[in-house]
C-alpha cells in the first residue's frame, strides 16, 4: 500500500489542476526542512521528473515546483540526480521562453546544479565544440543587468580555471571567451567580476618565471601572490589562445583598458610573450600587443609593451 507522501507525489501528475497545485505547494513545503527533505529524497525517481514537468506550467504551479527543485537540489545526492537527468537543459529552454516567469528562481537553481562538477560540464557544454559556452552567453546578455545569481553563476565558472580536468578547463576559457564577445554592452558587468576574471586570463600567460618585486608591487593580491612564486606553466596553447583573445575583447573598450593597466596587465603579457615558443600563442600576443600600443589616451608610456 502506498504511504501518504508517496499518494502525494503521485499527485502532482495529477491531471486536475487544482490537485496538482495542493500537492506541489505541500511539496514546496517539506522541502523547506531538513526532515521533510530527507523523506522526499526516497522518491527522487518519482519526484524530480514531475517537478521537472511542472517548471513549464502556469505560474501557480510552476513557481512553487521551481522553488522545491532549488531546495532539493541543495542536497548533494539529488543535485547529481538533477544533472543526470539533464536539469540544466530543461532549465535553460524553460528560461527563454517568451512567457516565463521564474527566471530568477531556475537561475538559483542552475547555481546549485554547478557547485558540482557533473553540472559545471553539463553547463559549459563541453561534449559540443559548436555549442560550447552558449548557454552561459545567453546568461550573461539576458541576465546580467538584473541577476545577482547570474553573475554568481558566471564567477562560480571562472573559479574552474585551474581545474585539474583538461577538458573542463578548456570548456571554461572558451566560455569566457565567448563571454568576452559580449564586453561592448557588458563590460561594467564583466569587471564587476575582476578579482576573478584577471587571475583567469592573465596567469595562464603569464609565463613561469618569479616575477619582481617592483612588478607585482602594481597588482592586486590575487595575481601578485602567485606570480612571486614558482608555478607550473599552463602547457595547453589553446587555453593561452583563448585566454589572449579575452583579454583582447576587453580592451578593445576603454574601460576594459583602464581596468588591465590598473592590475599591471600589459607587464604581465610583456614577460609572457618573452617566454612564448608557440607560433599561434605568439600571433595572439603580438595582436594585443598592438591594439595596447596603438590605443590612445590610456598607456604610460614607461609600461607599454614591446613585441
Amino acid at each position: 500500500m502506498a504511504t501518504e507522501l508517496e499518494e502525494l507525489v503521485g499527485f502532482l501528475s495529477s491531471p486536475s489542476p487544482q490537485i496538482t497545485k495542493a500537492a506541489v505547494d505541500i511539496v514546496r513545503g517539506l522541502t523547506g526542512s531538513d526532515d521533510g527533505l530527507r523523506s522526499l529524497a526516497n522518491y527522487d525517481k518519482i519526484l524530480l521528473p514531475s517537478l521537472s514537468r511542472l517548471l513549464g506550467a502556469n505560474k501557480e504551479i510552476s513557481h512553487p515546483a521551481a522553488e522545491a527543485l532549488v531546495n532539493l537540489s541543495q542536497n548533494s545526492s539529488l543535485a547529481a540526480k538533477m544533472v543526470e537527468m539533464e536539469m540544466i537543459k530543461s532549465a535553460m529552454d524553460i528560461l527563454y521562453k517568451p512567457d516565463c516567469s521564474i527566471g530568477g528562481l531556475l537561475v538559483m537553481l542552475l547555481v546549485n546544479l554547478t557547485q558540482w562538477d557533473a553540472g559545471i560540464t553539463s553547463l559549459l557544454q563541453t561534449g559540443d565544440e559548436k555549442m560550447q559556452g552558449l548557454y552561459v552567453m545567453k546568461l550573461v546578455r539576458s541576465f546580467c543587468r538584473s541577476s545577482g545569481e547570474a553573475s554568481g553563476l558566471l564567477k562560480q565558472i571562472i573559479r574552474q580555471f585551474d581545474s585539474t580536468s583538461p577538458l573542463r578547463r578548456k570548456g571554461v576559457f572558451g566560455t569566457v571567451r565567448n563571454c568576452c564577445f559580449e564586453a561592448k554592452s557588458q563590460l561594467q558587468n564583466l569587471l564587476l567580476m575582476s578579482e576573478f576574471l584577471w587571475p583567469a586570463l592573465l596567469l595562464p600567460v603569464a609565463g613561469n618565471k618569479i616575477y619582481r618585486e617592483e612588478d607585482t608591487s602594481k597588482m592586486p593580491l590575487e595575481l601578485s601572490s602567485v606570480l612571486s612564486i614558482e608555478r607550473e606553466a599552463v602547457v595547453d596553447p589553446e587555453i593561452r589562445v583563448q585566454a589572449l583573445e579575452a583579454i583582447y575583447l576587453i580592451v578593445l573598450q576603454e574601460a576594459g583598458r583602464h581596468a588591465f593597466w590598473s592590475v599591471n596587465g600589459a607587464r604581465i603579457v610583456q614577460l609572457g610573450y618573452e617566454d612564448e615558443e608557440d607560433p599561434k600563442v605568439m600571433e595572439a600576443y603580438e595582436q594585443l600587443g598592438s591594439l595596447l600600443v596603438n590605443s590612445t589616451g590610456v598607456e604610460e608610456p614607461s609600461t607599454e609593451t614591446s613585441m
